[in-house]
């Protein structure tokens, strides 16, 4: 009897060693298997279609290969939605020389240009018409004097008259059917910008001689030249109907009134020639830019800084 009873209790040792080995083997085969998860998933990923070989000769293997070897097109391969299609861009020819400028009327689809070959030209852009057959308006030069480049446009706010200036020192006006209807002539040196008042009845032009003047755009009859800058005036541009804005190579700014000699405001602060400004919609705020560089070759255009100026008056 105690014989089996010792063999009982032996048996009875060796269940309860058993089941805890058990126990104790079975975390570290939990422990495990994460481990083995990662290790397989490279493999999947490693596992592609062995691409084909196309056989010689065969132009249907040869092309099956050629596509699959082209990715797939990706977001940015895709164009815009709201991108232009090429029939909807057209290319005007004509100029003989680079174009300076270009100026819509604002009544009309008529474009006007500007270029070195001494002309501007009137394109009317209107369907069922042949937008390559422009008007030419030639800048006739003095009897000895080459033709000089048309550096400066701007419509008259009702569309019906053209300004140009030219680097020959004149300012012409004409009409949107190609008729020339008045030369200006008191400038002493190009003319680099032209702008009609709000109403239409005068034109204020700048110039390469350092003065602005306010011209009658009825008679052609100079009302006032403003000799106030040093250098040449590069911009000009209408507060209301009778102040402007003009600025210049001697980096100052003049804020100007007909009928006055000095000017009402200056501003000083650019560093270099200030090429250009414009009045804001208020007539409040005045924005120059002052360019150390400008490139315009190929579309390519470089502005080095720009500086705001606001006034009350």
């Amino acid at each position: 009897a105690e014989v089996a009873a010792a063999a009982a209790a032996a048996s009875a040792a060796a269940a309860a060693a058993a089941a805890a080995q058990a126990a104790a083997q079975q975390p570290q085969q939990q422990q495990q298997q994460p481990q083995q998860q990662p290790t397989q998933q490279p493999q999947q990923l490693q596992q592609q279609p062995v691409k084909e070989e196309p056989v010689k000769g065969d132009p249907a293997g040869a092309a099956a290969a050629t596509a699959a070897a082209e990715p797939e097109a990706m977001d940015e391969d895709l164009p815009p939605s709201g991108s232009v299609e090429i029939t909807n861009v057209e290319t005007l020819t004509g100029h003989e020389n680079e174009v300076f400028i270009c100026a819509w009327s604002p009544t009309q689809l008529l474009l006007a240009s500007g270029s070195g070959d001494a002309t501007a030209r009137i394109w009317d852009l209107s369907p069922g018409v042949d937008h390559n057959k422009p008007l030419v308006l030639r800048h006739q030069a003095a009897a000895g004097e080459k033709p000089k480049d048309v550096t400066t446009l701007d419509w008259n706010p009702d569309g019906s008259l053209l300004a140009s200036g030219s680097y020959d020192g004149m300012a012409r006006v004409w009409t949107k059917e190609g008729t020339l209807k008045l030369k200006l002539e008191r400038h002493k040196g190009p003319i680099f910008s032209l702008k009609w008042s709000k109403k239409g009845d005068m034109l204020l032009s700048g110039s390469v001689d350092k003065t602005a003047i306010v011209w009658d755009a009825k008679t052609g009859d100079v009302k006032q030249q403003f000799e106030f800058h040093t250098a040449p005036t590069l911009d000009v541009d209408w507060r209301n109907h009778n102040t402007f804005a003009t600025c210049s190579t001697d980096k100052h700014i003049h804020v100007c009134k007909i009928g006055d000699d000095k000017p009402l405001k200056t501003f000083t602060g650019h560093e270099d020639e200030v090429r250009s400004h414009a009045g804001g919609p208020t007539a409040q705020v005045y924005i120059s830019h002052t360019v150390a560089m400008v490139l315009c070759h190929y579309l390519d255009i470089h502005v080095t800084s720009v500086g705001c100026h606001s006034f009350q008056m």
